[in-house]
């Protein structure tokens, strides 16, 4: 079958990077609860967040990666780098996994703290720790704050033959990957979570985003490049960016809420985000829109070294999520043991970036120093 697709230039795109470094930060931030700091995030004035923004730059940078090597050797060698990095994140989750819950349990019985144990979903250890901890090697149970690791797990696992069918069919692929969102979105259908219920992260919604990430990526954005910068999308974007936050804040604050027709806050408020909401797709849509029309790949601004931190947080995009998912326990414990003041809730937000930080300068110098010095250029005679 003749490919379709366009492939992506070749050469790092430091946007993916850096709005990756930007997920990362977020998502540490978010996961500290009664953090005033999190306010600067974008869940507070949009229908989408960082978790948004990490699958759809996960499911571009998969295509960006493994589509010229599935089209230069082979779908078997693409599959089979693939399923190496599906092995790769599922190592980092249960490792992950461990160190999280030992280190629950460890802080609720050193202060004498059950009621940590349910805050964080870990009960279960307690009543039957043997099949708790089974069910967490089948991704099927996931203490609060890991659920995205699982939903990247799977999602990745599944696109060996989505890529096949992208890089021949890109319209295609796209489409039957909003039919499945809706469809699952009408009946129900979602992946079963242990103790009970159902994944936070619906994989059959969720994957609309990751494929949305895979079209860009294969020639998606460029191939929509006259409605991008057309006037009238400009508009219609901004106007509905300011509607998103009118409607979050509506949701948030009640007084400001009851400026507005009780019916309409109700359709955005809470926010669908287990089955990804077609008006919260729209809204990360919107967003994708803004950025390729005003930051292109070769835009000066992504070489300011003020930038630097959170695009090499992106580019240690895996170890630097794990350490701020443990890092957000850490923080959120912190609080709770101290006066959870102003200050505090300051210190444990900069701390814990700058310690992501650390961890993602120190990846890549290690990275670095495992290459081969290059040979000395010989002296002229």
């Amino acid at each position: 079958m003749k490919i379709n697709a366009t492939l992506p230039e070749k050469g790092r795109d430091l946007r993916l990077d850096l709005f990756r470094g930007v997920a990362n930060w977020a998502i540490f931030l978010d996961h500290i609860p009664d953090n005033v700091v999190n306010w600067i995030t974008t869940r507070n004035y949009g229908f989408s967040d960082a978790a948004d923004l990490f699958v759809f730059i996960s499911g571009y940078t998969a295509s960006f990666v493994y589509a010229r090597m599935m089209i230069d050797r082979g779908f078997i060698v693409g599959a089979t780098r693939l399923t190496k990095r599906v092995w790769q994140l599922y190592v980092a989750h249960i490792i992950l996994f461990v160190i999280y819950i030992v280190s629950i349990g460890y802080v609720a019985q050193r202060f004498s703290d059950p009621e940590i144990i349910s805050e964080f979903n870990v009960a279960g250890l307690v009543d039957s720790a043997v099949e708790t901890l089974r069910q967490g090697l089948l991704l099927k149970f996931k203490p609060v704050n890991l659920d995205v690791l699982p939903l990247y797990i799977v999602l990745m696992g599944l696109f060996p033959p989505v890529l096949w069918m992208m890089l021949r069919q890109p319209g295609a692929t796209m489409l039957a990957s909003i039919a499945l969102w809706l469809a699952s979105r009408q009946f129900g259908w979602n992946l079963p979570a242990y103790p009970g219920g159902s994944w936070y992260f619906n994989p059959y919604c969720w994957q609309v985003l990751f494929v949305f990430g895979s079209w860009c990526a294969l020639g998606g954005a460029r191939k929509s490049r006259l409605i991008v910068d057309a006037p009238a999308t400009l508009y219609i974007c901004i106007a509905y960016l300011l509607f998103a936050m009118l409607m979050t804040m509506a949701g948030k604050f009640p007084d400001f809420g009851a400026m507005f027709p009780h019916w309409l806050v109700e359709i955005f408020n809470p926010n669908d985000k287990t089955n990804l909401a077609p008006y919260r797709f729209i809204h990360f849509v919107t967003i994708v829109i803004i950025v390729i029309r005003f930051v292109p790949k070769d835009w000066p601004g992504l070489e300011w070294k003020i930038f630097d931190p959170v695009i090499v947080c992106g580019q240690q995009s895996l170890a630097v999520f794990c350490v701020g998912v443990f890092l957000s326990f850490v923080g959120h414990f912190e609080l709770m043991m101290s006066s959870g003041s102003l200050f505090a809730q300051i210190f444990v937000s900069v701390t814990g970036i700058a310690l992501m930080t650390i961890v993602a300068y120190y990846i890549s110098w290690s990275k670095r120093q495992d290459k081969p010095l290059k040979a000395p250029a010989p002296k002229p005679a």
